[in-house]
């Protein structure tokens, strides 16, 4: 009897065996670079969502922007994307976008981390969306992406990427959502030469991972989002990449190099403290004053609804979400301190 190399005694599916390569093929793929410029950086890994941080008068904090920035570079993060739904893109505006992404660019210049910067547009504008990656590309961004407008059909969806994906040479990464079918993913890539991924939040992605590698021939990569809270099992079944949030980057790319090497217990161990530390309350937020990334007075954007506002501070405020829980008091402070200084500070790889 044919055996995995787990020794279960069951045959490895053939489709499976096919998809897995189809995948590596994906893994595979790396940001273009124009003529004479740096080597390429891959385009696989994990890609967090930058939060956007305010100051205590509700100001874009540039400073602890680029330090989020600072922070991947430092700790081996692959990649790093800002503004997307975890960031409260729909509350910035305009000068907020550009000067963020400016600050962005200009904190991971000469950076082995993945700068992606997201174009859409909060009325679904192809124009304004063109003018937000003319913009991205003129400063230094690897590639850009983009969710899709709101309430657009499918023949409208396609147009959309069509005409962001033509205004420059970076590689394009579509956001799905709602009900975006992977015919449409498909067809996509098909018609949009530069689309290079999906950061597939449609329906269930790990039943559709599969689906969408076969039908595109592995040159589409899948990134996962939804919190990343399934990770292991979206390494297995072959997606390229992960948008998790920052504060725990380092640690979720360990889990993703550790799996790719082969080392898949280890790998399995780190997700664990992941998991183990994000049970903590409050620890999801407090922990990017305790790394240094924020500030205690550090105020977060929240989660993007159109016309959100503010979000919390970070004695306790959610880290993105639009809800607020109970403030930490000091003893919920030192909890956090305690276990990271205990569980995760003897695994930092930086």
């Amino acid at each position: 009897m044919r055996t995995d190399n787990r020794g279960t005694g069951v045959a490895p599916c053939p489709r499976r065996a096919f998809l897995r390569t189809l995948g590596a093929g994906a893994m595979g793929l790396a940001f273009s670079g124009a003529a004479g410029s740096a080597p390429a950086k891959p385009l696989r890994g994990v890609f967090p969502i930058g939060q956007t941080p305010l100051t205590e008068s509700d100001k874009l904090d540039l400073e602890c922007l680029q330090a989020e920035v600072k922070f991947c570079n430092r700790f081996k993060v692959h990649g790093f994307a800002w503004p997307q739904i975890a960031s409260g893109w729909a509350s910035l505006s305009e000068q907020e976008r550009l000067e963020g992404a400016e600050a962005i660019l200009a904190a991971g210049k000469g950076g082995a981390t993945s700068l992606v910067i997201g174009v859409q547009s909060k009325d679904g504008d192809a124009a304004k969306s063109v003018m937000y990656a003319r913009h991205a590309a003129k400063n230094g961004a690897d590639a850009i992406v983009s969710l899709p407008p709101e309430k657009a059909g499918d023949q409208a969806m396609i147009e959309y990427y069509k005409t962001i994906g033509a205004a420059t040479q970076l590689p394009l990464i579509v956001q799905s959502q709602g009900d975006m079918s992977v015919d449409l993913i498909a067809e996509m890539a098909k018609q949009i030469p530069n689309m290079k991924a999906v950061k597939d939040e449609a329906g269930n992605p790990l039943a559709r991972v599969g689906q969408i590698i076969e039908r595109t021939g592995g040159r589409i990569a899948v990134f996962s989002g939804n919190g990343v809270r399934t990770m292991i099992d979206e390494m297995r079944l072959g997606f390229s990449g992960h948008c998790p949030t920052t504060v725990l980057a380092d640690f979720y790319a360990a889990t993703f190099d550790l799996w790719h090497a082969g080392k898949r217990r280890e790998a399995f161990d780190m997700f664990g403290r992941i998991q183990a530390m994000n049970s903590i309350p409050g620890a999801a937020g407090y922990l990017m004053v305790v790394r240094g990334i924020f500030q205690e007075t550090t105020k977060v954007r929240a989660m993007s609804v159109p016309g959100g506002g503010p979000g919390g501070g970070f004695g306790g405020g959610n880290a993105g979400g639009g809800r607020r829980p109970a403030p930490l008091d000091e003893a919920g402070k030192k909890a956090i301190r305690d276990a990271w200084d205990e569980f995760m500070k003897p695994y930092l790889r930086g």
